[in-house]
């Protein structure tokens, strides 16, 4: 099994544990916006700080990146928070379950991205795999409430954070390709570290401006809220060293795992029962995964 395949599902695999604690500090007296502020708050000197370590150990010296290199981490780091904005704002509509099943066309949406800006096309059996994940994604989404409008806001909500969770994958990706030719994990340290540096600051000032008193809250909790960055910051550092080593189409189309990891921990730890909605749903992951796995892997 490739690299990139183990780093791919350890990310998923941390992604749904970090979803689970954010999910407990909005029950300490966190917003939304909090619970994502703490994520890049602590996560960014971590990644920082492994940062200069790797680049010691490794005797590399810190490279001057490119004027593009920027362009692509502030292309990520932006488009991922924007588009967890608007994931978000979906829970308010009431029809938001037709936005969320919306967003789950990223996966194609990063096939097309990446072959436009970053030359890298997907082949017959990439596009079978996502087309396979994508059904089944479909399938776990919650169903929409009966009479409700396939067009409308939501739909747009949902397909503009698909859009530009896919322009997150494809700057991070960029990113990677930028500091060509140092080995794959300095170079997923550098953009993970600039990427989170530019969050906190962008999170930070978000805060300041629309919700006063959060930033406060959110150090006030700090033995709590650095756990959340810990465990995001390892996912992401997963996440950019796979991207490092492969197209970021077939990363994100295997990492529609988590959602299975998702459903796992919720039968296994909450004892809630899987719908045969659910199980098909799962299985068509679980398939497209399998063809990933064994034509790319």
């Amino acid at each position: 099994m490739s690299l990139w395949v183990i780093l791919t599902l350890a990310a998923a695999a941390l992604q749904t544990l970090r979803f689970m604690l954010q999910k407990q500090l909005r029950g300490a007296g966190l917003s939304t916006g909090g619970a994502t502020f703490a994520r890049f708050l602590f996560a960014a000197p971590v990644a920082a700080c492994v940062a200069m370590l790797a680049l010691a150990a490794t005797g590399t010296a810190l490279p001057r990146p490119a004027p593009a290199f920027w362009g692509y981490v502030a292309m990520g780091g932006l488009a991922q928070i924007v588009a967890t904005m608007l994931t978000v704002a979906l829970f308010q509509l009431r029809n938001f379950a037709v936005g969320v099943a919306f967003t789950k066309t990223e996966t194609v949406q990063v096939a097309l991205f990446s072959a436009l800006f970053l030359a890298e096309a997907v082949g017959g059996v990439g596009w079978l795999a996502i087309a396979l994940g994508f059904a089944g994604v479909l399938l776990l989404s919650k169903a929409p409430a009966r009479g409700s409008r396939l067009l409308g806001r939501p739909a747009l909500y949902g397909i503009a954070a698909g859009a530009l969770f896919g322009l997150s994958a494809i700057g991070y990706r960029g990113a990677t390709l930028e500091l060509m030719p140092l080995p794959f994990l300095i170079r997923a340290l550098l953009a993970l570290a600039a990427a989170t540096a530019l969050q906190t600051v962008a999170m930070a000032g978000w805060l300041a401006w629309r919700e006063k008193g959060e930033i406060a809250r959110v150090l006030a909790r700090w033995r709590r809220t650095a756990l959340v960055g810990l465990t995001g910051m390892l996912g992401s550092l997963g996440w950019f060293a796979a991207f490092a080593l492969q197209n970021a189409a077939y990363v994100r189309a295997l990492g529609q795992i988590e959602i299975v990891f998702t459903l796992l921990a919720s039968a296994l730890v909450f004892r809630e029962r899987l719908s045969p909605r659910e199980a098909a749903g799962m299985a068509l992951v679980v398939a497209s995964v399998v063809v990933i796995v064994l034509t790319f892997g």
